[in-house]
């Protein structure tokens, strides 16, 4: 009996082990591949990058959902860059650093309306996220919708009134909505974050005519 006691806890204690050890050895494989990636992507070589990565694929791992989706992106392969930023937007749905990869591909692609909504779904979580709020704003200045860029940019100045980004792009889209006064008491302010600086001298220039 007490030998058959002992081969029971042996068994129990090579079951329990046996997975921890496997995934150490793992693990230190996985890194090791991490590590190869980067030295792959300084060199430029994205494609061999995100294949160092696939030989230990596993769809539950945010970390390496979220590098091929951007080494992916790097290599030109959008659709796949997309596939895999979406996977990791799965795995961590409050995260906003897939979200922000994922519009990688997406800009790349042309597909404007879809960066917009991403966007907003970051803003829904973190409405004080000025990278969000600064591109959303600039891709509506760039489709001359002024009324919806500006609210975007005055939302930054709130929160960052001496911000250089912020106070040039709220400066410009006031003055394309005709706020006059309001645009050069912005560019102005430009100017003293920093002075000399071409873009807000030219709207002051124009403000002049």
């Amino acid at each position: 009996m007490e030998i058959l006691k002992k081969i029971i806890i042996i068994g129990l204690f090579i079951f329990l082990v046996k997975p921890i050890t496997y995934a150490q050895v793992n693990y230190t494989n996985l890194q090791e591949a991490f590590s190869k990636s980067y030295t792959l992507e300084a060199k430029g070589d994205f494609k061999l990058a995100a294949d160092e990565l696939k030989v230990y694929y596993d769809e539950n791992s945010y970390e390496t959902n979220l590098r091929l989706g951007w080494l992916n992106y790097m290599a030109g392969n959008f659709n796949e860059s997309i596939a895999f930023y979406k996977k990791s937007i799965e795995l961590m749905p409050y995260a906003d650093e897939p979200k922000f990869g994922y519009i990688f591909p997406l800009s790349a692609l042309g597909r404007w309306d879809e960066v917009i909504v991403v966007y907003q779904e970051i803003l829904e979580k973190s409405s004080h996220n000025t990278k969000a709020l600064y591109y959303l704003g600039t891709i509506y200045y760039n489709r001359a919708q002024y009324d919806k860029a500006i609210a975007y940019y005055k939302q930054i100045v709130d929160l960052y009134p001496f911000d250089y980004d912020g106070l040039l792009m709220y400066a410009w889209t006031n003055l394309q909505l005709g706020k006059k006064k309001e645009a050069k008491v912005l560019f102005q302010k430009v100017l003293l974050n920093k002075p000399n600086d071409v873009s807000a001298t030219e709207g002051l220039a124009l403000l002049s005519n």
